[in-house]
Order: structure tokens, then sequence, then C-alpha cells
């Protein structure tokens, strides 16, 4: 029961006066209730003043929301709040010297982390006697100057932490790719702002290294070549990934039976359909969005939604966006998966959802409910027509058309996730959310 109350806690209809009995009832020991209270938009300034000063997790949620005035916070008692509020660009710039020098690491970690810090404190924090802070530091800053001195830091994981940084300028980057240790040589070589000739001479390193490089974006020709070559199929599938190779080496792929291979390369958002094509019908590629397809012209789509291989048709019925006529069209295949994966798409009506529903029943029942204009009755027809999947139910129950009788089912499922997602719908009768809330 008290996870159908953290439920209600959260669901967006809940009236006033319930919410405010929640508030003033909350046990002292219920920070999870607490947390999802302080999710919720409605909440007024005393009760946000309430949370914050009993649950310091609600408080720094309410921070990270925007909703806790600095003046209310004192740093000394609650570092973490006023972390956030500097990393917003809220709090008080005294705080960060402040926090600089802090006993506790993990105070100092986090304010490493924060966005436009004083270049004073970022200095201090550069030299902090803990690697794991001057390595947060790496990742996040955006200073040359500085970025540049933890390049050549006697610890590895600040160098690695530096060569992962967006902000790391290519000079730097290739001199990391000599570095001694395998893990920075591996984090310069899949930067993609690392020059690409300086990136290619790594190309017969540690495994690690190959695994990282075949990320690469922008690689000479023959490094790919022999990438796609290498032992270690990760390496492979990484390669097959990359929108960087050409077409020859995408075909060259296709035919690799290495371990998740042709299925990268199905992810490939440069990919060929003829060749996307010969893949759907010989890997399992799932319900997904291929990005090849979600960046295909119309035109395009119905090319491929004229192949008589039902699982090429599958990839474009997850296409949300699709022409009327073609979504159409999909909704009527006389394949159940190509219906399946096409049933949840905005734009059909009820009279088609009901038409998908009586073809083919249960295999389409979870999908039916993912559609956001399944209407009520529909829903309802699901809900009371056994076998009901459990998957299906679970939709229902966080479906805005599902009934109130539909929900009130839902609350007694023994999947406790389908019953979580009825306490959490805003068509849950406000009597049902009372008796939940004052259980």
């Amino acid at each position: 029961m008290p996870t159908l109350l953290y439920a209600v806690a959260r669901n967006p209809a809940l009236p006033p006066e319930l919410l405010g009995q929640l508030i003033d009832r909350l046990p002292a020991a219920d920070e999870e209730l607490a947390c999802a209270l302080a999710e919720r938009p409605d909440l007024d300034p005393g009760q946000v003043r309430l949370l914050a000063e009993r649950f310091e997790d609600a408080a720094v949620r309410l921070a990270e929301r925007g909703l806790l005035p600095v003046g209310d916070v004192d740093p000394l008692a609650r570092p973490r709040v006023a972390l956030v509020l500097l990393d917003e660009g809220r709090g008080d710039p005294a705080w960060a010297r402040l926090f600089a020098r802090d006993p506790d690491e993990l105070v100092r970690e986090r304010l490493a982390s924060a966005v436009g810090l004083p270049d004073e404190v970022a200095d201090l924090l550069a030299v902090d006697e803990s690697d794991d802070v001057v390595a947060v530091l790496g990742h996040c800053t955006g200073r040359p100057d500085l970025l540049a001195r933890l390049a050549a830091h006697p610890a590895a994981q600040v160098r690695r932490a530096a060569a992962a940084n967006e902000a790391t300028p290519a000079e730097l980057l290739t001199a990391l790719l000599d570095d001694p240790e395998v893990m920075v040589r591996e984090q310069a070589a899949a930067h993609p702002t690392t020059p690409g000739s300086a990136a290619a001479r790594l190309v017969g390193d540690h495994m690690m290294i190959r695994q990282a490089l075949a990320t690469h974006p922008g690689l000479p020709a023959e490094p790919y070549r022999r990438l796609a070559g290498d032992e270690i199929p990760w390496v492979r599938s990484n390669l097959a990934r990359n929108p960087g190779i050409d077409a020859a080496l995408m075909s060259r792929l296709a035919e690799d039976d290495g371990y998740d291979v042709r299925r990268s390369l199905a992810h490939n958002p440069a990919i060929p359909f003829d060749l996307l094509a010969r893949l759907a019908a010989a890997v399992r590629i799932g319900s997904t969005l291929l990005p090849r397809i979600a960046a295909a012209t119309p035109a395009e789509l119905r090319a491929l939604a004229a192949v008589p291989e039902p699982r090429v048709r599958v990839l474009v019925a997850e296409h949300r966006a699709l022409p009327t006529d073609l979504r159409d069209r999909l909704a009527a295949d006389p394949d159940a998966s190509v219906v399946k994966s096409v049933a949840p798409h905005p734009g059909l009506s009820g009279a088609q959802l009901a038409t998908v529903l009586d073809r083919f029943g249960t295999k389409v029942a979870t999908a039916v409910t993912r559609n956001p204009g399944t209407p009520t009755a529909l829903l309802d027809r699901i809900a009371t027509t056994p076998p009901t999947p459990v998957k299906a139910l679970r939709t229902l129950a966080a479906h805005p058309n599902a009934s109130p009788a539909a929900l009130t089912a839902c609350l007694a499922s023994p999947d406790h996730r389908t019953a979580e997602a009825a306490a959490a719908n805003p068509a849950l009768p406000v009597a049902v959310m009372a008796e939940l809330a004052t259980r």
C-alpha cells in the first residue's frame, strides 16, 4: 500500500485539500513520500518551505525545480541544497569558496561539477588532494588553460577526464593519444574533436582503444577497413554504427555474423535503404524507430512499405509521423507484427483501432492501449476481455481515457506497476484517491 500512496502523491488531479492532508501527516522518516510531493506543480510557498525544512532530499529536488528561495537555505546546514543553487547560478558565490575547502570530499566533488565556477575556486579544486575531485573538474570545466594543466596531471583518471571533456582542444587530444595509460588513449581516440588522421595511428593498439576508435566519425578509409576485419566483434559492432563509414564497408559488415554487428549496422543513420531491407529480413531488430527510418522522406517510406517482407514494413510502421494514407495502409496490413507496430500511431481513429483489435485480439492489445487516442469503450473492452496481457493492463492503467471502473480494477491488480499507474492516473475518482491517501 505505501507505494500506492506515493503514486497518489504524484497524481496531477489530487485535490488541494488531500494534498494538504498528505503534507500535514507526513511521517518524519518518509523521505520517499516527501520527494514524490516535491515533484508536484501545485505546491504553495508554505508547503514548499515545510517540505524543505523537514526533508533534505525533498529540499534538493525543490531547489532543482527552482522553487526554493535562496534566502531559505543555510549552506552550512544544507550543503547539498546550496550546491544545487550554485549550479543553477542562483547561489551566493561566497558559498563556492566555502565549499572548496569543505572537509567532505563528496561536497568538493559536487562543487567541481558546478557550472560557472569562479576562476579562483576552479584553480583551488585543480590542486585538490583528492584525484576524484580533480577528475570531476576535468570532466566539467570549459577553461582551455585549466584543461591543459589537467591533461598533464600525474593521475591517469584526471587525464582521462580531460580527454572526455567536449571542450578539450584538438591539440591536447592529439597529445593524449600518446599517453602511457590505455584508458586515457581510449578516451582520446573516441573524442570526435580528435583529428582523425592522428587518431588513426592507434588502429593497431589495445583492444579497448580499437573499440573506442571504431566510434570516431572522421577516420580515413583505410583504418576503417582494418577495423572491419578486427578479431573482436565488439570493435566491429561499434564500427557498424559509425555514420562515417562508406557504403562498401557497410555492405561488408552486413555479411558479418559476429555478435551484434548486423543489428548495430541497422542502427547506423547513414545505412542505404536496400541494405537496411536486407538486414530486416535477417536480423532481429525489435520494435524501435531506427535513425534512418526517422529521417526518411515520405517517398522513401512508401517505397519501404511496399516491400513484401513484413519485417521491413514493421520498421516503417514504427514511424509516428507517417502520411495519412500510408498509416492507414499499414493499419490494414495482413501481418499482425506490422499492425502491432502502427497501432500506437496517434492519428488512428477509434473505429480503426477497434478493427485492429477485432482482427488480432491479444496480439495487439498492448499496442492499442499505447495509442493516446484509444476511446474509453475500447479500453474497457480490453480490460474485461480475458486474457488481458499484463503489459496491456499496465499501459491501460496510465491511459488518460481509462474509465473509473477500469482504474479501480487496476488498483487490485497483482502487478504492482499496474496498481501504481492507476493510483497516479488523473481520471481516478477523488473518493478513491481519498481512501488511498488516508489508509
